[in-house]
């Protein structure tokens, strides 16, 4: 598979899933079809969108291609018809948040990448990517966001994988081979956080001293 390629399956694939988990949101919320469409098609495009506003590019990603939004619909109405059978709605958003985390990540440090930035926007540009979409479809859901949950690997995991990409194509890798490593590391990282409580250590205030 060319990188170019690559690139248009990866944001396809961030899309979907990213739609997925805006229309778990709007279920919870008890959206009516066109609050799941808006919900999944905002946090679907989200993040790209500023990505490529950033970046400058020419046609934004969904503009360009409107089948983006299409698919974000189609998924929005699948689960509108499918989500009372799911057990668990939230369990289900957040591991397939995880796998979107991963793959728009990669895709945005693969379009960085092919622009020609250097490793920190390159670092940046899949950060955005990956958390965007997510953070307003928590915020406008009225759930908490799952990027500033305390005690979890979000940011960190979207960091380190991307980080690692970066990494790898200033080391002379293939392009091609540093996304993939890019989103095998979000996905590693966010797992471990969901599964064995992986986390960083977080600010804890202290009172002030007294006097002398």
């Amino acid at each position: 598979m060319s990188f170019e390629a690559l690139l248009v399956a990866l944001d396809y694939g961030a899309v979907l899933i990213f739609a997925l988990t805006g229309a778990l949101v709007a279920s919870r919320a008890q959206l009516d079809p066109v609050g799941f469409i808006f919900m999944a098609a905002l946090t679907a495009v989200g993040g790209g969108t500023l990505r490529d506003l950033i970046l400058g590019r020419e046609t934004v990603f969904w503009i360009e291609h409107p089948s983006y939004v299409l698919m974000a619909a189609a998924a929005a109405l699948l689960v509108f018809w499918t989500a009372h059978l799911i057990e668990s709605r939230y369990r289900l958003l957040v591991w397939l948040d995880s796998v979107a985390l991963a793959v728009a990540a990669a895709a945005g440090a693969g379009v960085a990448m092919e622009s020609g930035a250097g490793p920190v926007i390159v670092v940046i540009m899949g950060i955005v990517t990956g958390t965007f979409g997510g953070l307003m479809r928590d915020v406008v859901g009225n759930e908490v966001p799952l990027v500033l949950k305390q005690g979890q690997l979000y940011l960190t995991a979207a960091f380190g994988g991307t980080f690692t990409a970066a990494l790898l194509n200033w080391l002379g890798f293939r392009q091609g081979d540093a996304l993939i490593a890019c989103a095998a590391v979000v996905w590693i990282l966010r797992a471990g956080s969901l599964i064995w409580g992986w986390k960083l250590p977080v600010y804890r205030p202290r009172p002030p001293r007294g006097p002398g």
